[in-house]
């Protein structure tokens, strides 16, 4: 049952996305749980708490949000039967995956940059937290393929594992901890001990998912011209382990030697600059508007093998029942 609410799940977000119409009307999964997480950190998250105490108090919360995204998607899947049960479990599945819009919002950088610098920047700056001011057009480019290959892994192949190993339920409990590490998890000032356990958690659960992402990359890159499985795999090897989060650098360094790119490396938020290594080591640094679409063309393709690999395992499971 649970890599039929996968397929189905990645099927129906590919044919409708999340209507933005549905959107202004009742919001978002995400959103919901985004509100309960401000809740828990505005009420819990105090100043006057010793470090011990907020890092004990963000694990609680953690565990709160969890089981409540958890909790409602187990009651939604159990009360679900026959093809309607189905349905209505890959609409709900649905709004866990974002393949059609990560590549709409990438795809908005290549049409920016071909306008000009100030409309790339605009664009690459409702999907990185990066400074778009302090960015070359080589700086947007790579920023918006960063942000593809990264969010590949996170918002589109950890989901859908976790829907097919878990169902609902699974895809829920996923996207409530991925979200949590976003709002709480960076180490800023305020969260550093409030927001430890999600960001934590968080490494833990994209841990299969950014391997898998990898492979497809590289599998992808046999498939599309002029991309090259062999580089991919040699900066998988090479370079992943270095980069500064435990898992982003597998697809983006897939990425990175597939397309002959050096991505990643220091880079600037909020005024600050953060060192990390090369993704690619030896690739071009000027990458273009048409880098960005080599990378959606991989990233399609990536997301095709994806899909197939999911029929094959419900096909096998509906032979075999």
């Amino acid at each position: 049952m649970s890599i039929l609410i996968a397929l189905s799940s990645v099927l129906v977000e590919l044919a409708a996305g999340y209507p933005q119409r549905l959107y202004h009307a009742i919001g978002h999964p995400v959103t919901w749980i985004g509100r309960l997480i401000a809740f828990l950190d505005a009420r819990c998250n105090r100043e006057t708490l010793s470090p011990g105490a907020r890092r004990l108090s963000g694990v609680l919360c953690l565990i709160v949000v969890l089981l409540v995204a958890g909790g409602a998607a187990l009651i939604l899947q159990q009360s679900l039967s026959g093809w309607i049960g189905l349905l209505v479990a890959a609409l709900a599945g649905s709004t866990l995956v974002a393949q059609r819009s990560l590549a709409t919002h990438v795809e908005a950088v290549a049409a920016g940059l071909e306008s000009g610098l100030p409309a790339g920047r605009r664009a690459v700056s409702q999907i990185v937290g990066r400074d778009p001011e302090s960015l070359d057009e080589a700086g947007v480019a790579r920023a918006a393929i960063e942000s593809l290959a990264e969010n590949a892994s996170d918002g589109v192949v950890a989901p859908i594992v976790w829907l097919a190993i878990l169902g609902l339920p699974g895809g829920a409990l996923y996207k409530a901890a991925n979200t949590a590490d976003s709002m709480i998890g960076h180490r800023t000032a305020r969260h550093e001990d409030f927001g430890w356990a999600a960001a934590r958690f968080d490494d833990l659960v994209n841990l299969p998912a950014s391997r898998l992402t990898a492979l497809l990359f590289t599998a992808a890159a046999l498939l599309v011209p002029g991309a090259s499985a062999g580089n991919a795999w040699r900066a998988v090897r090479r370079d992943a382990r270095r980069h500064r989060s435990p898992n982003a650098g597998w697809p983006e360094a897939a990425m990175a030697g597939a397309l002959g790119l050096a991505l990643a490396g220091p880079r600037r938020y909020g005024g600050v600059e953060v060192a990390d290594a090369i993704m690619g080591e030896g690739g071009r640094r000027e990458a273009d508007a048409g880098d960005i679409r080599r990378a959606l063309k991989l990233y399609w393709v990536a997301d095709a093998l994806l899909v197939g690999l999911l029929a094959i395992a419900a096909l096998l499971i509906f032979l075999h029942g």
